[in-house]
C-alpha cells in the first residue's frame, strides 16, 4: 500500500488505484481535446513487465472505467510508430529496428522485424530498475557530499532538502543534454544555508558511466537472444527522455560501428502514437484508415520464461523467453508416491535453472483421488493471451476434474 498525505489527511492506496487516477486524468484530458467520451483504450507497459505487473495495469484500467482492449510493451508501440513514420510498408522489404527505450525508471530494448505492416518482436531485454532516476541519484549523492564538505552539514537525512536538491539535479541533467555545464542554485537549502554549484557534462558522465555501459550490455544481450549481429540492424530508434543524453547516444553509435541513430520521432510521444495505432486496429477500419489498417499485425513475445517448480527445486520451462504470443502449451505430470492426496502447482517466471533464482507468480493445490505412484495423469496448461496475461490450468485426465487460475496480484482461483 502507498500512503498519501493531502491537506493533513493521510490515506492508503494500492498501486493500481494510484495508476487508475493517472489514467482517469489522461482520459479526461483526451475527452476535453476530442470533445467526445472515451471508453476504450490500449495501455502500454515496460517490455520487461512481469505477468503480475501486466495484470495490475489491466486492473488499473478497469478501476479507471476503461475497456482495456490490449496491453502492449512500450518499445513495441514505438516500433509501430517508427514503421509507419518511416513508411516501412512494402512487400518484400524487411527491416530490423532496435528500439532503445530509456525512461525515468525502466530500461527496455526490443528488436522488432517490420515487413508490410507486420511487426514481429524477435527479442526483448531490459532492466526494470534502471533509468533517469538512477542518474539523478548519482548527481544528488555527489552534491550531498559537496554540501557536507563545504558547509559542514549533512542533509542526507532531511527529506525536504533532498527533494529540492533532486528537482535541481533533474533540471541540470536536462540542461547537460544541450550544454557543457549546468548550474545548481538553491536558496535556503538547509538551515537557511544557500547552495550554489556547477557540474560539467564530463563529470555527470563520469558519475554514471557504469550505468551507461550497463545499458550497452543489455543491448548486446538482446541481439544475442535474437541471434542477430549488429550489421543486420537497419535502424536504432531512441525512445524515452533519458535517450537524449549525449554520452548514451555516443556509446550506442559506437556499439553499432558509427550507424546514425534514428531521432526523427519524438521520444516522449512515440509510445503513445504506437498505442493509438494499435487502438485504431482493434476498433476496426474507418474512412481514415480502411486502406491500410486491416493489414497491420502485431506479433508480440514473452519478456521472461515461464515454468513450473519441480522436484529438487528445478525450473521446468513451459514457455521460453521471446516466444511469440498468444501461445498455449501443455505438460503431463504425475504423483511422486502412492496415494498422494494432491499436487502442488507452482508457477515461476525468470531465467534461472533453479526456482530459488526466479520469481514465484503463484501456486495452487490440485486434489486427486487415491492411486498408485505415477498413475494419475494431470495435464497442466499454460495459456498466454495477446495482452501477455497468463492463465494456468490443471486437469485430471481420468476424472475430468479441472482447476484454472489467472495469475495476478491477488491470485484469484477460477474453477
Amino acid at each position: 500500500m502507498i500512503a498519501v498525505k493531502y491537506k493533513g489527511v493521510e490515506q492508503q492506496f494500492a498501486a493500481e488505484e494510484i495508476s487508475s487516477m493517472v489514467l482517469v486524468r489522461m482520459r479526461e484530458t483526451a475527452e476535453a481535446y476530442l470533445g467526445s467520451t472515451i471508453k476504450n483504450a490500449v495501455v502500454t507497459v515496460p517490455a520487461c513487465s512481469t505477468d503480475l505487473q501486466r495484470q495490475a495495469t489491466w486492473n488499473a484500467g478497469v478501476l479507471a472505467s476503461l475497456n482495456v482492449m490490449r496491453i502492449i510493451p512500450e518499445p513495441t508501440a514505438a516500433a509501430m510508430a517508427y514503421g509507419l513514420h518511416n513508411k516501412v510498408t512494402e512487400w518484400g522489404v524487411v527491416e530490423n529496428a532496435l528500439v532503445f527505450d530509456l525512461g525515468g525508471g525502466t530500461f527496455d530494448v526490443s528488436l522488432v522485424e517490420i515487413e508490410f505492416y507486420i511487426f514481429e518482436v524477435l527479442a526483448t531485454a531490459g532492466d526494470p530498475h534502471l533509468g533517469g532516476e538512477d542518474f539523478d541519484n548519482r548527481m544528488v549523492n555527489h552534491f550531498v557530499q559537496e554540501f557536507k564538505r563545504k558547509k559542514k552539514k549533512d542533509i542526507s537525512g532531511n527529506p525536504r532538502a533532498l527533494r529540492r536538491l533532486r528537482t535541481a539535479c533533474e533540471r541540470a541533467k536536462r540542461t547537460l543534454s544541450s550544454t557543457e555545464e549546468a548550474v545548481i542554485e538553491i536558496s535556503c537549502l538547509y538551515e537557511d544555508i544557500d547552495f550554489y554549484s556547477t557540474i560539467t557534462r564530463a563529470r555527470f558522465e563520469e558519475l554514471n558511466m557504469d550505468l551507461f555501459r550497463k545499458c550497452m550490455d543489455i543491448v548486446e544481450d538482446c541481439l544475442r537472444d535474437a541471434r542477430m549481429d549488429m550489421s543486420s540492424v537497419h535502424a536504432v530508434v531512441l525512445i524515452g527522455g533519458s535517450s537524449r543524453i549525449p554520452k548514451i547516444q555516443q556509446l550506442l553509435q559506437e556499439l553499432f560501428n558509427g550507424k546514425e541513430l534514428y531521432k526523427s520521432i519524438n521520444p516522449d510521444e512515440a509510445v503513445a502514437y504506437g498505442a493509438a495505432l494499435q487502438a485504431a486496429l482493434l476498433t476496426g477500419p474507418n474512412n481514415d484508415n480502411e486502406g491500410w489498417m486491416s493489414d497491420l499485425l502485431l506479433l508480440d513475445a514473452t519478456p521472461l520464461s515461464l515454468g513450473l517448480g519441480t522436484k529438487g527445486g528445478d525450473m521446468t520451462v513451459m514457455i521460453p523467453k521471446n516466444r511469440a504470443i498468444p501461445v498455449k502449451t501443455e505438460i503431463v505430470i504425475s504423483t511422486d508416491y502412492d496415494n498422494q492426496p494432491c499436487i502442488r502447482i507452482q508457477v515461476y517466471e525468470g531465467e534461472g535453472a533453479k526456482t530459488c533464482d526466479n520469481n514465484l507468480l503463484g501456486e495452487f493445490e490440485f486434489s486427486i483421488p487415491p492411486a498408485s505412484k505415477g498413475v494419475p495423469q494431470i495435464i497442466v496448461c499454460f495459456d498466454i493471451d495477446a495482452n501477455g496475461i497468463l492463465d494456468v490450468s490443471a486437469k485430471d485426465k481420468n476424472t475430468g476434474e479441472k482447476k484454472k487460475v489467472t495469475i495476478n496480484k491477488r491470485f484469484h482461483l477460477k474453477q
